[in-house]
């Protein structure tokens, strides 16, 4: 799969030697549908596509003065769709922005929670789908996304972009503790990850989520996440049918890979990736010496600093049981030996 349906992630030259970053575009899938846009008023060209055979995808530019408000467009398309047969929804700019743009999370949430009487096929949702043109990712305003699970008891599937609180009464990003039955996928894409998000996520009760990815960032955007964060995580006990788990895009990815390879989870994974972060060989040394990954169907390491003689003993010691190890992008730390990771601002 195109890794844009999923994260909508792809390589653009970086400020580091020798190196590039990831930039962010608009995912192009969400729960194995296609994204297709919402046209702006007058501007429909034919019919729309039926319901539930698409992704829809709102958005509206903020700064344009010709533009409808984001509660209009959102209001038509409730009118114009059949509500109950939407199985997957996008949300970007104007839903979501910056402090200078977009609106409230909250509102968005409030404005999602009420149209739950109606919305009742949806199964799949992706909150603030911004490029790094419309928002930086350690600048788009998240809320507390623990209403929004509330309010689709059904809902599979959680993709949430972004963290900053901007507002002052606002601390960002969260997820207040809750059981929900049907959650299977959750991913939060961060340049920085707040603790409050991982310490309310195993506090919840999600006994069917299979498949969880926290981009945990740099500390300098926003990350205060810690690997003993991450030790309830790792634990294997908060999530009893995690079969994939992504800790990525961290800036102590070495400490993180040292503690996933004595972590109890990692016995019933069968998918595990640790990549956009930096990686070294410390990390994959200790992947190595820690318990068999000789289990896993796929492990995924792409964007690190790894030598050439660490990626051969990788996939030397995995690729024969049938491991799929993804080692692409292999990056060089700068001159003074910094690292980076590939989507932080």
């Amino acid at each position: 799969m195109d890794r844009r349906g999923v994260g909508g992630v792809r390589r653009r030259p970086g400020p580091h030697a020798g190196g590039h970053r990831v930039t962010i575009d608009h995912i192009s899938e969400l729960h194995g549908l296609p994204v297709y846009d919402f046209p702006r008023a007058g501007e429909e060209d034919g019919p729309l596509p039926a319901a539930e055979t698409v992704a829809w995808r709102l958005a509206r530019d903020p700064f344009r003065t010709d533009e409808e408000s984001f509660d209009l467009c959102w209001e038509r398309f409730l009118d114009t769709v059949d509500p109950a047969r939407v199985r997957a929804l996008v949300l970007g700019a104007g839903a979501y922005g910056t402090e200078d743009s977009g609106d409230d999370p909250e509102e968005t949430a409030e404005r999602l929670a009420a149209a739950a009487g109606r919305l009742t096929g949806l199964r799949a949702l992706y909150l603030a789908d911004l490029t790094f043109e419309e928002a930086e990712l350690s600048w788009i305003v998240q809320g507390d996304v623990s209403p929004v699970l509330a309010a689709y008891p059904r809902l599979e599937e959680l993709a949430v972009r972004g963290s900053n609180g901007g507002f002052e009464d606002e601390p960002g990003l969260r997820l207040t503790p809750l059981r929900h039955e049907h959650l299977r996928v959750l991913r939060f894409e961060n340049g920085g990850l707040p603790r409050e998000v991982v310490q309310g996520l195993v506090a919840c009760d999600l006994p069917r989520l299979e498949r969880l990815d926290l981009w945990l960032g740099d500390e300098y955007y926003g990350r205060t996440t810690t690997v003993a964060d991450l030790a309830p995580l790792l634990a294997g006990d908060a999530l009893p049918a995690l079969r994939h788990l992504g800790l990525q895009n961290s800036d102590v990815q070495d400490e993180v890979a040292a503690a996933v390879a004595t972590a109890p989870v990692v016995a019933r994974l069968t998918s595990l990736h640790l990549g956009l972060g930096t990686l070294g060989d410390a990390g994959a040394e200790a992947l190595l010496t820690g318990q068999p990954l000789t289990h896993l169907e796929e492990l995924d390491l792409h964007h690190h600093f790894l030598s050439d003689p660490m990626m051969r003993r990788l996939r030397e010691a995995l690729e024969p049981f049938g491991v799929e190890v993804d080692l692409g992008e292999q990056e060089k730390a700068d001159e003074d030996g910094s690292r980076y990771t590939a989507a932080g601002e």
